[in-house]
């Protein structure tokens, strides 16, 4: 799947941002069984963020475009009003979950303005710009994400979780016992 990812530099985490945005892609790698192929984006300010979501939803047509920062209080915390301007209708759910499951663990989730809606064919969902935030919030939110692009796009991805594995090692010794007996009307039953 094509995901967008667009992350608002944080001046504190510049030297960082390589790694953090490696940790970033490995977390959300781990929500979905098809690969993920990732479109990443760096933007500094409200008209790089406008431009690179419309570029994400319009000319990479991302089915699923994340961003990552920029949802707190203050002057230059703009991301989910840059989300919301170029959406075309708001999924105030997301958000809404988001910062109600999330306050017990992270207390600061109170500041969160986080918010999602869909652009053409695509989901934008604002996330933190932490791993450990982001990996709650999308345990959280992977149903819903699933669902919503089956909506939108028509095309439900796989959730991890979700596939059926047979552990055929661990039933392999049992195999050993299985055995043909022959049963009274004769038919052959397989039997324990």
């Amino acid at each position: 799947m094509k995901i967008g990812l667009i992350t608002l530099i944080d001046p504190a985490l510049a030297p960082k941002q390589d790694k953090l945005e490696e940790e970033i892609e490995r977390v959300i790698g781990t929500f979905f069984v098809e690969p993920s192929q990732f479109v990443p984006m760096i933007v500094k300010d409200r008209d790089q963020l406008r431009a690179a979501l419309i570029r994400a939803c319009d000319e990479e047509k991302c089915p699923l475009v994340f961003t990552l920062g920029g949802t707190g209080p203050t002057k230059n915390d703009f991301t989910p009003d840059v989300t919301l301007e170029i959406a075309d209708r708001e999924l105030p759910g997301f958000g809404e979950i988001m910062r109600y499951y999330s306050y017990e663990r992270f207390k600061v989730a109170i500041l969160s303005r986080a918010a999602a809606g869909v652009r053409g064919e695509s989901l934008i969902v604002n996330l933190p710009a932490r791993p450990k935030p982001i990996k709650f919030c999308l345990m959280l939110l992977r149903e819903g994400i699933a669902e919503a692009l089956d909506q939108i796009t028509g095309v439900r991805p796989t959730l991890r979780g979700d596939e059926i594995v047979i552990p055929v090692e661990k039933y392999l010794p049992f195999l050993k016992f299985l055995r043909v007996k022959p049963h009274p009307d004769g038919e052959q039953h397989p039997t324990l």
